[in-house]
């Protein structure tokens, strides 16, 4: 028998006598010896495998296939016969589970700081545990032990109050226990180093085996064909008379099965079966592991345990405990064997010994306690720890539902729902956004190939081990990765950085965060956190920054983030936007495909620049952007593009660029529209200059009158810069008069220094991003992503002034907003302040006259009104339509925390409720 203390000493050597210096406990006499073998009872491996003869014949045709009989394939086909799909098909190459599902730990906790996140691991919870024994009578392996939350430090704690404040929205229940009530609890437990836990009675865990042939048996009994030792050979894909490419047919090594849509969900092996269809999955093998004990007296029925610090996990296995966790230097599975199932990893001790330690210290028994069995599997880990699904760009038709970097059981039923719905009916009922593949698809859009990030190795490793090296590190709200950086920069990127730029990434771009008047903070090589041989960086001025934002409470730059906002609300900031998304939408039908795309009328004169939002069929908001009438120009200028027909400019928010290529380009592929979107996003940087004194400044450097008479708000023009041609558009996104400058590449440098040096006498400073979070929402003005989402409508939003109901024009999702006005608005965004200053982050509970109405997407400081400014949806809790008379009439307390503080709700905008300043009047 081996011990779990012989494991820690016999991989730990340095400090240890010469009897345990054995590097390979496994070859060595002295160190531990344990059988690989799973904990469960049953899995299908005894069942019979890799017979060679498929289950039943493949059928000729399919209206899906679904590859992969894990367990995100077992749920997404259950889900798709449950929502009327009969004609489904699963291809398993052997026995259902066999990849990666069979030797999963099983855990489902609750709550996660994603409220999407709460809403899809409860439906699995209700899958497992109430809807399959309803259905089929049989028994899943669920087991309702509950879970605790350790937490050392009182950021820790910290965040499991902020989990506790979410649960109290969608009533799950909570508490935070001291030490001593956990001890009471869980008396194996080692409290002299505990700050406080989380208790979530209703966690547990679920059973791979039972879980997926019980999902099997249901899906076949409404009509699916599921298919054992069936291997995908092939993907044919064919392309329309458009161009496009589509899915035709799968080929198996026993027939081919004809499909206009095929759903990869392969986990380890998605990347290989995305190559098939010529579809990149970015996503990497890479063990993972756990070690189950010998009987544990005492230990039964207590509750499953996640020590985030010492980044362990214990399972409870029925007397009996698992233990794992996510280390630092995790291995990699470098080459993917086709052939490997039902198949597990020697245990690398070296690798595993700091889950030991952490075990040891939580749980002090378990040095004296021996280690039955090992296990280690490999698992698929992605670039930012979020699964990978919907519809790939490459290929309608190829859906993705894989890369779920060891939750593919617990969110295997919310995301097999939502997976089944995006395939239906073309998109998810939730906000799948930080899901879905179009996103993560960081290649630049469109037909101009910029460097792929999907299809770059060194970025999906790097990214990919700091996930996963961070998987239970606290979830500060401004946290940046260090991995992967520096791949897309604008051209002032060595600029500001100059100028102390602190830089934040999203979508592979570098954009300003703020700017610390220490200097300049380079964001270095990734240094793997020292794992793998590396020198970790010594005096790393921007991990050092980053260190100091890791607080619930107002970081010590506060001060200088402020001071960026008033100078712009007092006089005049410079913000670099350069990352924006900049599409042309030209052709003979741009009008059609605009007037059909966009909720406002943007079919107006040249030189009009509109705010609109665009629209999914549900009247869910998939975006808001400007939208700029352009003329025709020249064919090598990225400002004006030459076209025939009709032209527009679209510039949108950088992180959400791709998302928006995605979705007007399905809409112009299903529509077969005569008009191209063309992407200058890299040939256009774009600055926006801000405040009061904007005119004053911009005046000396554009050759063009920038009165309110001659250049109005929300209106565009050419004009000349230091020499250099650049469009002026007159917009704010801080809720200032103000210009932004859309200029070529190779001029942004000298247009920059221009307006700095012009603005030196009056004020200007350099402002980032961080800068802008908090302007905007004093002002009011929309995130999309944050307080806007695809599951919003632009009635629950505010935003009803962009969609065209007057006019007699249809444009997508109007008749479901047509019908919710008739029908009235049932949840409402709210705009709450709060007297006290408490830092607030969004996921707080708004409480109403003493009930629990919804929760907060988005919260920041605003220091002009010099208040905390929070944004949340609500409901009325009686079921009726939420009107403005309703959010008057209540008493609101925002819940940080478990603290509630009071607050007054607001049905305009706090901060110059008239639109005065950006018009020009001050």
């Amino acid at each position: 028998m081996s011990y779990v203390s012989c494991a820690l000493r016999a991989a730990a050597p340095r400090r240890l006598p010469a009897p345990w210096r054995s590097p390979r406990p496994f070859s060595s006499a002295t160190g531990p010896t344990a059988k690989k073998s799973v904990p469960y009872q049953k899995t299908l491996k005894e069942e019979g495998s890799g017979s060679g003869e498929p289950s039943q014949p493949p059928p000729s045709s399919a209206e899906v296939v679904v590859v992969g009989g894990g367990s995100l394939g077992c749920q997404t086909t259950y889900h798709l016969v449950k929502q009327g799909v009969t004609n489904v098909v699963l291809l398993e190459r052997d026995r259902l589970t066999s990849g990666t599902t069979w030797h999963t730990a099983g855990l489902l906790w609750q709550l996660r700081p994603s409220d999407v996140e709460v809403e899809l691991l409860a439906h699995t919870r209700d899958v497992v545990s109430r809807e399959l024994p309803a259905e089929t009578g049989l028994h899943t392996g669920w087991v309702e032990n509950g879970g605790l939350f350790i937490a050392s430090n009182k950021q820790r704690l910290d965040e499991y109050k902020r989990l506790m404040s979410l649960g109290k929205v969608y009533g799950v229940e909570s508490y935070v226990l001291t030490p001593s009530q956990t001890k009471d609890l869980y008396p194996l437990m080692n409290i002299d180093d505990l700050y406080g836990t989380l208790y979530v009675p209703k966690d547990g865990t679920m059973d791979p085996a039972g879980t997926c042939s019980t999902l099997a048996r249901a899906a076949t009994a409404r009509g699916a064909t599921i298919i054992e030792n069936c291997p995908v050979t092939g993907i044919q894909v064919r392309a329309d008379d458009f161009g496009v490419k589509r899915v035709y047919a799968v080929e198996t090594a026993h027939g081919t099965i004809q499909t206009p849509c095929v759903v990869n969900c392969a986990g380890v092996w998605a990347r290989a079966l995305g190559r098939l269809a010529g579809v990149h999955v970015p996503l990497v093998g890479m063990h993972h592991a756990y070690v189950v004990t010998e009987r544990i007296e005492g230990i039964q029925n207590m509750p499953n345990v996640r020590d985030h610090d010492a980044s362990v996990y214990l399972r409870l296995q029925g007397d009996a405990l698992s233990v794992g966790g996510y280390e630092s230097n995790p291995i990699f599975w470098e080459e993917v064997s086709e052939k490997f199932a039902f198949g597990l990893f020697d245990l690398d001790w070296d690798v595993f010994t700091q889950h030991i330690e952490g075990a040891v210290n939580r749980v002090p028994v378990l040095e004296k306690t021996g280690i039955k069995s090992t296990v280690c599997g490999p698992e698929s880990f992605t670039a930012d720890h979020k699964p990978l699904m919907g519809e790939a760009p490459e290929v309608r038709g190829f859906f993705l539902g894989c890369g779920f970097n060891s939750a593919g059981m617990m969110l295997g039923g919310g995301c097999g729902r939502e997976l089944a719905h995006w395939i239906i009916h073309g998109r998810p009922e939730k906000d799948m956004y930080g899901y879905d593949i179009r996103q993560v698809t960081l290649a630049a859009p469109g037909p101009r190939f910029h460097h792929s990030l999907t299809d770059n190795n060194r970025w999906i490793r790097e990214r990919s081990h700091e996930s996963y090296a961070k998987n239970y590190s606290v979830v500060f709200p401004h946290d940046e990765p260090l991995a992967g950086r520096n791949v897309r920069k604008d051209p002032l990127h060595e600029e500001l950085l100059q100028q102390g730029c602190v830089f934040q990434e999203r979508h592979g771009w570098e954009r300003p965060g703020w700017f610390s008047p220490g200097g300049a903070a380079p964001v270095l090589d990734y240094d793997y956190y020292g794992a793998y041989g590396q020198e970790r960086h010594k005096d790393y001025t921007y991990n050092r920054l980053l260190g100091d934002e890791y607080t619930f409470d107002f970081p010590p730059h506060h001060d200088i983030i402020k001071n960026e906002c008033l100078t712009c609300r007092n006089a005049l900031a410079l913000f670099d936007m350069s990352y924006f998304g900049k599409f042309y939408l030209v052709g003979p039908e741009a009008t059609k495909a605009a007037n059909w795309l966009f909720t406002a009328d943007v079919s107006k004169a040249p030189g009009s620049t509109v705010y609109t939002c665009m629209l999914n069929k549900r009247g869910g908001v998939e975006s808001d952007l400007t939208v700029s009438r352009i003329s025709p120009g020249d064919p090598s200028s990225p400002l004006a593009p030459a076209f025939e027909g009709d032209g527009y400019y679209l510039a949108i928010g950088g992180a959400v660029a791709q998302h928006n290529w995605s979705h007007i380009t399905a809409v112009l592929q299903d529509m077969k529209l005569q008009c191209k979107l063309l992407d200058c996003s890299e040939e256009l940087g774009m600055m926006s200059i801000q405040g009061p004194l904007s005119r004053v400044v911009l005046q000396e450097v554009l050759d063009t009158d920038l009165s309110n008479e001659a250049f109005p708000f929300s209106t565009h023009k050419l004009a000349t810069a230091a020499g250099c041609t650049v469009r002026a558009m007159r917009l704010s996104f801080v809720g200032e008069m103000g210009w932004e400058l859309h200029v070529p590449k190779a001029d942004c440098v000298k247009v920059y220094q221009a307006v700095m040096q012009a603005g030196a006498r009056h004020g200007i400073t350099n402002a980032g991003y961080r800068a802008i979070d908090s302007l905007s929402i004093e002002k009011g003005y929309r995130h999309w992503h944050a307080d806007l989402r695809p599951d919003d409508t632009p009635l629950e939003s505010g935003l009803a002034f962009t969609c065209k109901l007057k006019s007699n024009i249809p444009f997508l999702g109007r008749e479901a907003v047509e019908a919710q006005k008739a029908k009235g608005v049932f949840r409402r965004l709210v705009c709450f302040t709060t007297e006290e200053k408490v830092p607030m982050f969004g996921l707080e509970a708004v409480w109403r006259d003493g009930k629990v109405v919804g929760h907060i997407r988005r919260a920041d400081f605003g220091f002009a009104i010099d208040k905390t400014i929070a944004y949340g949806y609500i409901r009325d809790p009686a079921g009726g339509p939420v009107s403005l008379d309703f959010v008057k009439s209540g008493s609101y307390e925002l819940e940080r925390m478990g603290v509630t503080y009071p607050a007054q709700a607001h049905t305009k905008s706090p901060f110059d409720p008239d639109n005065k300043r950006v018009k020009g009047f001050y």
